[in-house]
Formats: structure tokens, sequence, C-alpha cells
């Protein structure tokens, strides 16, 4: 199978395509630092799997680069290899399409599965991830939708009510609507008890 890798850190590139070289069955056909770059390799090499990487430092990120990748023709599969692990990570990344979610911590033969089973398709999940999402599915507490999880972590950089709209096309009543169910969800009433609750629950992590 045919496999391309984005990720921002040259020396993690060059580790995974040593790493890669020992299975007879995956070959590298690309590589690229950020998401912009990784739009245009992917076009040109036809990878069957894609390794990405959430942090891509400036310019579009690995959940916008995941939604651009699927939006081509004949896409192929994208499988998050990453070091985070919050709820909002994990949301953002399955909301864009990705087939799997695995942590930089895995052993390499839990990496070798998990890059055949997205090339088939198949859903694959990191342990840990597994178990934050099963422990979401048992909580209780209302979920937070993905919207509202990014205007958390917006409010969470100290961003007010327009700055967030801006960011996110929409208007300043939206927000005020969003923070109306955030509030209630997490049963805070002001902006700083909102944020603080969400890192206890380890729905964001602060920038």
């Amino acid at each position: 199978m045919r496999l391309f890798l984005v990720d921002d850190h040259p020396v993690v590139r060059a580790g995974l395509v040593a790493l890669l070289a020992g299975e007879h069955d995956m070959e590298v056909v690309g590589e690229a630092a950020g998401g912009a770059e990784a739009l245009l390799g992917i076009a040109s090499s036809d990878p069957d799997v894609v390794l990405m990487d959430l942090q891509l430092g400036d310019g579009i990120d690995g959940v916008e680069a995941t939604r651009r990748i699927l939006e081509l023709p004949a896409p192929p599969q994208v499988l998050v290899l990453t070091t985070y692990e919050t709820d909002a990570d994990i949301m953002r990344a399955v909301d864009a399409g990705a087939t799997g979610y695995l942590l930089k911590a895995c052993p390499p033969e839990e990496l070798f599965q998990g890059i055949r089973a997205a090339a088939k398709g198949e859903a694959v999940l990191s342990a840990k991830v597994a178990a934050r999402m099963m422990k979401r599915m048992r909580d209780p507490a209302p979920a937070l939708s993905a919207r509202e999880v990014e205007i958390l972590e917006l409010l969470s950089s100290g961003a007010g009510n327009r700055e967030i709209a801006r960011r996110l096309f929409i208007t300043e009543a939206t927000v005020k609507t969003h923070l109306v169910h955030i509030y209630g969800k997490l049963g805070v009433d002001t902006r700083t008890a909102a944020v603080t609750a969400a890192v206890e629950r380890r729905l964001i992590r602060l920038p």
C-alpha cells in the first residue's frame, strides 16, 4: 500500500520512513510538513493512506487538511497519528472524516495493524482513545457539539464574542446562543468557569 506522511517535524517523518521501510507491503510515496503542501503532494502521488499529524505549525492544521483531502476525487484514507488525545482533538478529527486515530506513543505493531485496517476503510482507534470515547459515551452529562468545543477553545485563548464570530464566520448573536448552551451543559454561568470546567474534563487543552 502507498503511504503519505504529514508531520511538521522532519525527525518524526524520517523515523516513520525508516520504521515503515521494514514492512514489505508498505511504501512511503511522499511526505509534507504542512497542510497546503500535503494537498499538492497527495494529488500527485495517489497514496492509499495518509498518516496525518494534527498540529502542523502555521497555515492549515491537520483537521482542515483532512477535510480538504477527503474532498479530492477518489481520496485516500486518512489516519491521524498524533500526540494529542483530548476530546476536542478526537471529535474534530472524526468530524472531519478521519478513518482512525492513533497516538505516536503506540507500539510499531499497533501502527502497522492500524495502517492495514485503515487501507481497508476500517475504523482504527488506539486503546487510550477508545477508552476516552467509551467514557464519553457513558458520561450522563450532555455532550458538547464540535462547534461548541471550537468556541470554548477560542474562549480559552481570550477571544471575545466579536473575535469568535469573525474567526468562525458566524454572527455575534449566534455566538451568544452557543454560549448559553455551553453554560447549561457544563453547569456554569461565566466564561471563565466554562473554560475551567472544559479543561478539567479534558474537553479542550489550554493554548
